[in-house]
């Protein structure tokens, strides 16, 4: 493929800028390049505007640095929004692009910025809040703040159904049940009175010990009958 040198007359990234030699393939140059005005061949004539190409040069990169100073300082106070797609568990399906970002810059602050100018350190595949650095010009660089979010809508809860309904309602009316017995129950040693007040029962008294009762006289055993008294001889 053959090769010719030409002269840049504006900033092409990743090429070079205003007043560099270049060299480039021959159709690049001749399809697009020389159509759109942002190259001129290498020749004599054209190296006399060297020095004019080298001042819009130094006149573009001051309004550049000027302007990207300003951007940056704005850029620290948003927060970019960006929504992706998750499954019901909330994973994302892919990660966040430097695309989706300068997409998003474009359409909620209506900054232009081309997505090679932003930088993901690491693969952000998970929601939540992220920093993300914007190298916005050679000496300039930026910190913007994003927000990633699910658009997929959280499933909705299991409503109860009526049998469910009928035990809280169970459980609810014993547990108030409870409650009343226990509150209209009086304590132990308290009596109620009228007006419905409770009065505690006076201690009772201790009772005295009985008595020992005295042994029964042993009875004579049976069969033998006690000796009659001899009775007396009357007087003649």
């Amino acid at each position: 493929m053959s090769k010719t040198e030409v002269i840049l007359t504006s900033n092409i990234i990743g090429l070079g800028a205003e007043s560099d030699h270049v060299k480039v393939a021959a159709g690049y140059a001749r399809n697009y390049l020389f159509p759109q005005r942002l190259a001129v061949s290498l020749t004599q004539a054209n190296k006399r505007r060297i020095e004019s190409l080298k001042q819009h040069r130094s006149e573009r990169e001051a309004h550049e640095f000027n302007t990207m100073s300003e951007l940056a300082k704005g850029v620290a106070k948003l927060v970019c929004i960006v929504q992706v797609k998750t499954g019901d568990d909330g994973k994302m399906f892919g990660s966040v692009t430097t695309g989706m970002i300068a997409d998003q810059l474009k359409q909620q602050f209506d900054i232009s910025l081309d997505k090679r100018k932003v930088h993901i350190e690491h693969a952000i595949r998970a929601l939540g809040e992220y920093d993300v650095e914007l190298r916005l010009h050679q000496e300039v660089t930026a910190t913007l703040k994003i927000r990633v979010e699910s658009t997929t809508p959280l499933p909705a809860p299991a409503e109860p159904t009526a049998t469910d309904a009928r035990r809280e309602d169970r459980g609810e009316r014993r547990g108030r049940r409870g409650e009343t017995q226990a509150e209209s129950a009086p304590k132990a040693g308290t009596e109620t009175a009228e007006g419905g007040e409770h009065k505690s029962r006076p201690a009772r008294a201790e009772r005295p010990p009985r008595a020992e009762k005295p042994a029964k006289a042993e009875k004579a055993p049976k069969g033998e009958k006690p000796a009659k008294p001899a009775k007396s001889e009357k007087a003649e």
